[in-house]
């Protein structure tokens, strides 16, 4: 190709790949189900403390405090949804503020992250005991033997996860179903066996069970139910469109969490009324065990209200033990995947040293972020054994963090009032001034941020740690950024790939763009030798050019068959190199373009893109043809081009 070979890249010709591409029909294309699955499979686990750690605050008004959680959680889900679908990136918040406003906000957002993630993994793996003890005794309900059980969870779970070994997916997708199934079973036979409105009316003592002061709190607390919502934003890089997926996927998951988190209060205050214990108004579902109560194993306690006896009784409190002690360990070991993923994104945008982001030489993996963030922080915060402060510490980091990702949100409305052609926006908004509004994230906004405060003012503990936590953060990034980086607060600066003899093995972003025939192929293999010794993550980029004439959204089922082909094709090469392919396909006016933009959203290392050495077909050339001088030119990262096989250059 004139041009290309002068170009300030490298020019490579690919040996023939040791094993052939195998067909391939659709695999491991993450839709709206299976996004939804993976979602929830996190999100639905906080039931499983929520409930009994909210009822310590709310008591007969839990499933009211749930009700106006499940309406913050619909207005978050949806500013989660749109901000995803303009920037598929893992980081959530953080990546949002970081497009919105700045680095030193995105470092903030991404602190609170931190923190959240650090206290999902400590709070999962402390109650996955106290499910256990239906099997295995009642000790494991009480401290010490919860702490034990938690930190051995944490520690098997990070020394797992350093030595390379992963969750099989599918098997997650499948019991985020199975526990979805059994919460409503459990709902029904509630509603069938124990439901009563008069109790529930009995439940409400106003301003004395519980105390306003506890009611506010109480609401917060319950956002526990958001453990997991930055999920889908995580996935959205291995989503083929997000643009479609991820807002219905957000919208599924916002509806069977309010469903769930409404139905289920209403059930287990039926079968464990408030009533006077000890001198007070309370409910067996607020107490600790050492009181007979079931506030560290909630859902356990309903199973044992349900009036059921002999072996149907048993054989559900072994059922239920067993699916919850799975889902909590599956929610764990994703806040260590989670930890470890906001850590390295971090670093790559000199938030926090470089060696946080480091790999192991042997297991490929970062082990110091492993281990301070996944491991020695969760212990640390089991070690009270307070399950009250975790849930409240939970709280502040997320509240905070979500409070950033509406204002972000908002703030990109502002910058992109002008901007056409923008697939996706969430409702309702308010037209203003050529401004379109988003009141779900405003009203939203307002709602998590009112949050924050009360736990900020309410909780002397958690007010310590959690503000201690900001300030440490904040001084670190101050003076690293001064100090070392040397750059401004507010710059967004990249960490360069490492170069040398090792360089290969330094890439851990690729992006691969793809169109029918052998250049193409020649490419992902190239990118797949490049990976397979890392676990790299390649991107196959399919860009569907739309003319001017006709809408971005218009209907091309034909030609986005053809592509989705193409794409199924680029997963099965991967498959043959033992590396997973994150596929994309996208629609634009300019293939070049849309290459780059993919390129900055995503922080790639390296754009690896095919080209034949002689004729191109019409078609081929308005991708392969200007688009890769275009690449060159405007690419924030190297750009590989490999030449196929078997051709000769024009």
């Amino acid at each position: 190709m004139p041009g290309v070979s002068q170009a300030p890249s490298q020019l490579y010709t690919p040996p023939v790949p040791s094993r052939r591409r195998r067909e391939v029909e659709l695999e491991r294309v993450l839709g709206t189900p299976a996004l939804f699955a993976t979602a929830y499979g996190n999100v639905g686990s906080s039931i499983y403390y929520a409930l009994g750690l909210t009822a310590v605050y709310a008591l007969g008004l839990t499933p009211l405090v749930f009700l106006i959680a499940g309406l913050v959680f619909a207005m978050t889900a949806a500013t989660y949804a749109e901000g995803t679908v303009l920037y598929p990136e893992a980081g959530g918040s953080s990546s949002f503020a970081r497009h919105a406003f700045n680095e030193i906000i995105s470092f903030g957002a991404a602190w609170a992250q931190m923190l959240v993630y650090v206290v999902t993994i400590a709070t999962s793996a402390f109650f996955v005991p106290h499910y256990l003890s239906a099997i295995f005794g009642e000790e494991l309900r009480t401290n010490p033997w919860d702490i034990v059980g938690g930190a051995i969870v944490i520690v098997v779970l990070v020394t797992l996860n350093v030595v390379g070994v992963q969750e099989a997916a599918r098997l997650s997708i499948v019991l985020a179903v199975i526990d979805f199934a059994t919460q409503v079973l459990l709902v029904l036979l509630g509603l069938f066996l124990v439901f009563s409105p008069s109790i529930l009316v009995d439940n409400i003592h106003w301003g004395v069970a519980p105390t306003w002061s506890n009611f506010a709190i109480a609401i917060p607390v319950a956002m526990l139910a958001y453990t997991g919502v930055e999920t889908v934003s995580n996935l959205a890089e291995e989503a083929r469109e997000p643009a479609r997926s991820v807002p219905n996927a957000y919208k599924l998951v916002a509806a069977a969490v309010f469903t769930i988190y409404l139905t289920l209060p209403l059930v287990a205050l039926s079968a464990m009324p408030v009533e006077e214990i000890n001198g007070q108004l309370t409910t067996y579902l607020a107490l600790p065990p050492e009181q007979g109560g079931y506030a560290n194993d909630p859902i356990l306690g309903l199973v044992d209200n349900l009036g059921l006896t002999g072996f149907a009784l048993n054989a559900l409190q072994i059922y239920v033990g067993i699916l919850a002690a799975t889902i909590l360990i599956i929610a764990t070991n994703a806040g260590v995947i989670g930890a470890s993923r906001i850590t390295y994104s971090m670093a790559s945008y000199r938030q926090i040293p470089e060696v946080f982001r480091r790999l192991h030489p042997t297991f490929k993996t970062p082990v110091l972020s492993l281990v301070l963030f996944a491991g020695i922080a969760p212990i640390l915060i089991i070690l009270p054994g307070d399950v009250n402060f975790v849930g409240t510490l939970y709280s502040f980091g997320a509240t905070l963090s979500f409070t950033v990702a509406h204002a972000s949100l908002v703030r990109l409305r502002v910058k992109q009032k002008d901007e056409e052609g923008l697939f996706y926006r969430a409702r309702p908004n308010l037209l203003i001034r050529g401004v379109e509004w988003p009141l779900f994230a405003i009203v939203g906004g307002i709602a998590t941020g009112a949050s924050f405060l009360v736990i900020v003012v309410q909780n002397a503990t958690t007010r310590w740690v959690g503000l201690g936590w900001i300030f440490f953060g904040m001084v670190f990034y101050v003076v690293y950024r001064r100090r070392f980086v040397r750059a401004s607060l507010t710059d967004t600066v990249k960490a360069p790939p490492a170069f040398g003899p090792t360089l290969a093995l330094q890439y851990r972003r690729l992006l691969v763009p793809i169109v029918s025939g052998q250049p193409s192929d020649d490419a992902l293999d190239v990118a797949c030798s490049l990976s397979s010794e890392r676990r790299a993550q390649i991107v196959a980029l399919n860009v569907l050019e739309v003319p001017l004439d006709l809408s971005l959204d218009a209907n091309l089922k034909e030609i986005e068959t053809g592509a989705n082909r193409e794409l199924d094709e680029a997963i099965a090469i991967g498959d043959s190199y033992g590396v997973r392919v994150a596929d994309r396909l996208v629609r634009a006016r300019n293939a070049g373009v849309a290459i780059v933009d993919e390129a900055e959203r995503r922080g790639t290392e390296i754009i690896v893109i095919g080209t034949p050495r002689k004729t191109l077909t019409r078609s081929q050339k308005a991708v392969f043809g200007n688009t890769v001088d275009y690449v060159l030119r405007h690419a924030p990262c190297r750009v590989l081009i490999v030449a196929s096989r078997g051709e000769k250059a024009a």
